[in-house]
């Protein structure tokens, strides 16, 4: 985990997306569905297990003016929480 950028411990998110099961593109396609749903500035975090969302979700952000605020791995599968901008 050492590789990837940690949630402080004192974001709280506005809505939790559960994308735990689904495979690419699915989790990042919800991403952007939920991630519309929010007002500037409110944190969402995404719960999912497919490992390409390490990728995915950080580069999508960058790509479309959201902060990625980094990531805590839960029981069998990773939280990512992103600001929306």
């Amino acid at each position: 985990m050492s590789d990837f950028k940690k949630v402080p411990d004192n974001v709280v998110p506005k809505t939790i997306l559960d994308a735990k099961g689904l495979s690419c593109p699915m989790p990042l396609l919800r991403t952007k569905k939920e991630i519309g749903k929010l007002a500037s500035g409110e944190i969402l975090q995404v719960d999912g297990t497919d490992p390409g969302s390490r990728n995915d979700i950080p580069g999508w952000c960058e790509r479309a003016g959201h902060t990625y605020v980094g990531e805590r791995e839960g029981a069998g599968f990773i939280s990512f929480f992103i600001k929306k901008g």
